[in-house]
């Protein structure tokens, strides 16, 4: 995989030329090569609980899609596949009329605590829930209510890591509680120190 080389058309190698980048992103389409995902990108995979979809429509278009669902919701498969539940939403099919007509997309997958971001070029394949039940239990999620309409599965071509320049870090509210949770406690223990205090004076 050598997502420069796939990224990197003539058209694009030729606005390099002309801005003066063209010699440092060759040298990278000649350095930068992997047989699929490591385990970084796994573990960072796992932790995510949304991610931005790009696909063509026949109209020539371009459309992006946010895909969310809990923590853990996108299942690494092997190191060349990730695979989620495709839950019911708006039932506009617009994603998966673009992926039926042309199944090349582009995925963004997103930490905004890391500041981390991971873009994938890959190949979607749509799957009938009742034509492979056995991949529908791997990829389900436990403990989530929802209705699955079928299954999305992504056959990576390439993948890089994006700068963190920009990304904002934003946390959800399980998260902060997560973080604040040791001085929540802090400040209960202070406070029962405070009453014991407080009786103890009352008493003398």
């Amino acid at each position: 995989m050598n997502y420069a080389a796939l990224a990197f058309t003539d058209g694009i190698k030729a606005i390099q030329e002309r801005m003066g980048s063209r010699n440092a992103y060759e040298r990278m389409e000649r350095m930068t090569y992997t047989e699929g995902l490591t385990a970084v990108e796994r573990n960072f995979i796992g932790q995510l609980d949304s991610f931005y979809l790009a696909s063509s429509g026949a109209n020539g278009f371009p459309y992006i899609q946010h895909r969310g669902g809990p923590k853990g919701f996108i299942k690494v498969l092997d190191d060349q596949t990730i695979g989620i539940v495709d839950f019911s939403g708006n039932r506009q099919y617009i994603s998966v009329g673009n992926i039926e007509h042309n199944p090349n997309v582009s995925l963004m997958l997103l930490s905004y605590p890391l500041r981390a971001r991971l873009k994938l070029y890959a190949e979607a394949e749509i799957v009938e829930i009742r034509d492979n039940p056995e991949l529908y239990a791997l990829l389900k999620p436990e403990d989530y209510k929802f209705k699955s309409e079928r299954l999305l599965l992504f056959h990576i071509q390439a993948y890089d890591w994006n700068c963190p320049q920009h990304i904002t870090p934003r946390y959800t509210l399980e998260e902060l509680e997560k973080v604040n949770q040791p001085k929540d406690q802090y400040i209960q223990q202070l406070e029962r120190e405070i009453k014991v205090l407080r009786a103890k004076l009352g008493d003398s």
